[in-house]
């Protein structure tokens, strides 16, 4: 079972990105081939028909506790390993595919009260994947709607898979621990999008200078996200490491 959630200082959501980094210069191509391997499976989930969009949702909480393993390798010095980031498919798989499944739902839930509060510009962005300059605004309906989402799923997945804590307590006790800690989790996050606009702005004026090109593609952020994705995925095991206060069961 966890133990309680305990309340830290703002400033730890600082330190949980420095040593999220720390933890992906351990071992810096490990951890790249882990995201690479992973955006390219979501890829080939997601062109399955009918159910691929959902299938890429439901299974975020397993990858999630894979993710949760390597970082938990990096930080006892351990190899990072691809075998990792499946972890979270031996490790309660029931209680991850219910944690799956809630999120689904969750997600459609979001997207659905956005629609009702922004109306036709989000629709359009949902379904044909038009985003106008109102769609845009409206992205942060969306974003304010999916912040409670997000608290209930940080930590449960971990719970689930670790604690053997039942996916419903899960969801709770990940929602509460947010909660109580909603300083640090400002400090943190906004930090993480001032790095992940940073590393981006890096990258695409190193290509102005090198190449002489303006113009941005969608593939122009690959090199960015595969620096900053491993440095955010491990952040997320610091947070949980600090505010459980808790050695990890194996």
């Amino acid at each position: 079972m966890a133990t309680p959630a305990r309340i830290v200082a703002a400033g730890r959501g600082a330190r949980w990105l420095g040593t999220g980094w720390r933890l992906f210069r351990a071992a810096p191509l490990s951890w790249i081939a882990l995201v690479f391997t992973y955006y390219l499976l979501m890829i080939v989930v997601s062109f399955i028909p009918l159910v691929g969009s959902a299938a890429i949702w439901a299974l975020m909480p397993p990858f999630s506790v894979g993710f949760m393993a390597a970082s938990r390798a990096a930080a006892g010095r351990d190899p990072v390993s691809l075998e990792q980031l499946f972890s979270g498919f031996r490790a309660g798989l029931r209680g991850q595919l219910a944690l799956g499944g809630a999120y689904v739902a969750s997600v459609a839930l979001v997207l659905a009260a956005a629609v009702l509060l922004a109306g036709d510009p989000l629709k359009q962005w949902i379904l044909a994947g038009k985003l106008t300059q109102d769609a845009f605004g409206a992205l942060w309906i969306v974003a304010a709607l999916y912040v409670p989402v997000m608290m209930m799923f940080w930590f449960a997945p971990v719970l689930v898979a670790w604690h053997g804590v039942t996916p419903l307590k899960a969801l709770f006790f990940s929602f509460v621990a947010c909660l109580l800690n909603w300083r640090a989790f400002l400090v943190y996050g906004a930090l993480a999008i001032l790095m992940t606009m940073g590393v981006s702005l890096l990258a695409l004026s190193a290509k102005v200078v090198v190449l002489g090109s303006s113009l941005v593609g969608p593939g122009d952020l690959i090199i960015p996200m595969l620096l900053v994705m491993p440095t955010l995925f491990a952040s997320f095991y610091v947070s949980y490491r600090d505010v459980f206060a808790t050695t990890e069961p194996s």
